[in-house]
């Protein structure tokens, strides 16, 4: 079984996070996104994925090589210009599949079984299927229209309440079960959207939806991943993990409160406060009488002491000053350093426009 991943995205709306490595490569609870996705892919029963790059791929490639062990093996292709969602899969895919084969945007975390995805794909003779989840709030999305069949009868694209209907209201999850024909219907000349270009083509002729369950987030926004961060801590995708690292060091009177994850080389001192919804980085601190709640430290992050970062991303190698204050949802890229005492909301910095005075 193959499965296709695209990761060539810029990840614009996580900027600055995202200037020195894909958004597929942050880290969810101290692990990089794709390491979870690449367990549900290895759990699914694939022995294959083909990575379909554009943006800074040489850091998927260092992390991830050729898989293998407790991951399926792994290939790379790097799209020479950006092609789309039915671009990208088309350039990964075509001559490589010979049967159905699986397709997933690279920033989509959830935690339903793509084995029954491919089960249902096959049992309907489908030539497409997508993984639909419900929402509550039908006006942010494109809902996806099904008979009582499965068959899906249309898109309709951000509608009102009154346009909606009645719930459950079903969207695109971002994961498909394919066909190799329908690759045929991708142009490889230009740019082409599988949500708007390919898909309405498959309405009536084998595009069918199904139903998951669970936890779904994609990662694109700040708010939404740090969403994914507190929700995997929570164990949304399955086992929580360990709370503190082997090699981690929390102060005896340090206060941490669940869920948190302290990662390897990691460090907690005197009367620091953790959590709830923390996430310490490998080899970051979190200095004497600082407080950290819902928030994540990236890899040798630092919080000095007495500063307080609550709902906000710290980039790795990146500072908070000794008493500052990083809050409502505010960024620091990497390398960048805050000032003590500075005070900083919704702020999104990098290292170059505080080396300028900028903010």
């Amino acid at each position: 079984m193959i499965a296709v991943v695209l990761v060539g995205g810029e990840g614009t709306r996580l900027r600055p996070l995202t200037l020195d490595r894909p958004k597929p490569m942050l880290p969810i609870a101290g692990r990089p996104f794709l390491a979870h996705m690449l367990d549900r892919l290895a759990h699914a029963g694939v022995t294959r994925v083909i990575f379909s790059c554009g943006y800074l791929p040489d850091a998927i490639v260092h992390e991830f090589g050729r898989g293998g062990g407790r991951w399926p093996a792994l290939e790379y292709v790097v799209e020479p210009e950006p092609r789309g969602t039915a671009g990208g899969i088309r350039f990964a895919a075509y001559d490589r599949v010979d049967g159905p084969f699986l397709a997933l945007n690279g920033d989509v975390l959830a935690a339903s079984d793509l084995s029954e995805l491919l089960r249902f794909h096959r049992e309907r003779e489908a030539r497409a299927t997508l993984t639909l989840i419900g929402v509550e709030d039908p006006t942010r999305y494109g809902l996806v229209l099904r008979d009582a069949e499965h068959r899906v009868t249309s898109f309709l694209e951000k509608p009102s309440l009154s346009e909606a209907g009645s719930p459950p209201f079903w969207i695109n999850a971002g994961a498909y079960a394919l066909d190799p024909s329908v690759l045929e219907l991708v142009p490889a000349e230009r740019p082409v959207s599988i949500e708007r270009e390919v898909f309405p083509q498959l309405v009536g002729h084998g595009l069918v939806g199904w139903s998951s369950h669970g936890f779904w987030s994609d990662i694109g926004t700040p708010d939404s991943y740090l969403e994914a961060n507190a929700a995997v801590l929570s164990g949304a995708l399955g086992a929580r993990l360990a709370e503190v690292a082997d090699d981690a060091s929390v102060a005896a009177d340090a206060v941490l409160a669940a869920p948190y994850v302290v990662c390897s080389g990691a460090r907690v001192e005197s009367g620091a406060v953790v959590g709830p919804q923390a996430v310490i980085g490998a080899g970051a601190v979190v200095a004497e009488r600082a407080t950290l709640r819902d928030a994540v430290l990236h890899e040798g992050a630092h919080v000095g002491r007495g500063a307080l970062v609550t709902d906000s991303v710290v980039g790795r190698h990146a500072a908070v000053g000794e008493g500052a204050e990083l809050t409502a949802h505010s960024i620091l890229g990497a390398g960048v350093v805050v000032d003590a005492g500075a005070r900083l909301e919704s702020a999104r910095l990098r290292a170059e426009e505080v080396e300028s005075g900028g903010t």
